[in-house]
Order: structure tokens, then sequence, then C-alpha cells
């Protein structure tokens, strides 16, 4: 049996000869290590080898882990936020993954200027338009983007998605495909960069990948000894 950082570096390893053979440089894509179903213990260990980006799902669950583990861990938020929550989200996290409606982002930028937190967002973009993941309908994305544009405390920095878990690899492509689509535009009407394009888990990160995705969301094949 694989241990915990041989299963890590084995990830590594993968996501960097996917990157090289996509035409891609390997330190264009961040892999992020899904830790929402494991102890601080087990995130420990990880970190002892160097590992600093992580990606928690409940706001309760991060902020206990948070105050757990070393201050210069880089917590990813990644799931559903609810807006009674988001203070706690905005005092842990570096990185929200699920921005997925006006009220949630005008909630988030004024209580990150009150908590004096840089907090970089991502809007979740519903590209497959599946009833079970969140996001932002794609044909309702500019107009939260031009909301997301105009926040003063919190920083938009790209966009996410969730591919279905049975999608085949021509489906994904084309989920993935299309949010890179809408990254560039967006890049091009609002003349800015967004650098973070989240798409991409254990068993579809390949396909992200390859339609350009910078952040990849891994829990299964490091946490577990299970392939998804």
């Amino acid at each position: 049996m694989m241990t915990l950082w041989e299963r890590y570096c084995a990830a590594e390893r993968s996501v960097a000869e996917t990157a090289v053979a996509c035409g891609r440089k390997r330190e264009e894509v961040l892999l992020l290590a899904v830790s929402k179903t494991v102890s601080a213990e087990r995130i420990a260990e990880l970190y002892a080898h160097g590992v600093r980006c992580f990606g928690e799902n409940r706001a309760a669950v991060l902020a206990e882990k948070a105050k757990q583990l070393p201050a210069d861990i880089e917590w990813h938020y990644i799931g559903p936020l609810q807006s009674n929550k988001v203070r706690k989200v905005v005092q842990a996290a570096s990185v929200i993954h699920s921005v997925d409606n006006a009220e949630l982002l005008a909630r988030l930028d004024r209580i990150a200027g009150e908590e004096g937190r840089t907090v970089r967002f991502l809007i979740e973009v519903s590209v497959s338009g599946e009833a079970s993941k969140g996001g932002v309908p794609i044909e309702d994305l500019d107009e939260l983007a031009m909301r997301a544009n105009s926040c003063v405390n919190a920083v938009w920095s790209g966009l996410m998605t969730m591919a279905p878990l049975a999608a085949s690899s021509a489906e994904l492509h084309d989920i993935f495909g299309r949010l890179a689509a809408e990254r560039t535009r967006l890049e091009r009407h609002f003349s800015k960069k967004l650098p973070l394009l989240s798409m991409g888990m254990s068993g579809d990160f390949r396909e992200a990948i390859a339609c350009g995705s910078t952040i990849v969301r891994l829990g299964t094949c490091i946490f577990s000894d299970k392939e998804d």
C-alpha cells in the first residue's frame, strides 16, 4: 500500500506529465490537495513534506483546521457558500471558488473589507447545466461578472466549474473548453487578467489540463486507496 506522501507524489507526477504532454509548463497548474474528508493530522503529514495548498468545502471544518495547522497554509474554499458562513470562510481562506450569485458576492466584498482581508474569489459557472451542480447559469455569467469586476475588497480572479461524474472524454473537453473560452472572452471584455481557472478533479483532471485549467482539485487520488 502506498503512503500518503507517495500518493501525493504520484498525483504530482501525473499532473506534470499531463501538462507537458499538452505543451504547457508544469508550473502553470496548481495541484490543490482536497482535504475535506481527512483529519488535520493527515494534512500536517503532507505539510511536513512542503505541501501548502489545501481545499475544504465546509466553513466550520475549515475554521477548525485553520486554527490547528500552520498559518502559512493557503486554504481554498471549494464548497457551496452560505451567506451566514461568509465571515468564517473569509477569516481563513485565501481563495474562494464558489461565488455564484449577486447577494453572496456583495456580502463577500463587504465582509472582506470589514475583516481587512485580501481574498481572491472565483465565479462558479454551471456549464453543463446539471441540476445537482452549483454555479451561475452560463447565460447569466455576464451580469455577475460585471458585479464581480466592481468589487472593492474581494479580488475577482477567475472561474470555476464542475463536470458531471459520468461525462465522456468528449463531453469533458466540451465543458472545460467552454469555460476556458468564457475566461478568455471576459478577460478581453474587462481588459484584465483572470489568472485562475479551477476545473478538474481526480477523475477528469487530464481533460481539464488539456483545456487550460490552472487549478486541479484532487482528493480521492491522494487521500484514498480507491480510484475515482
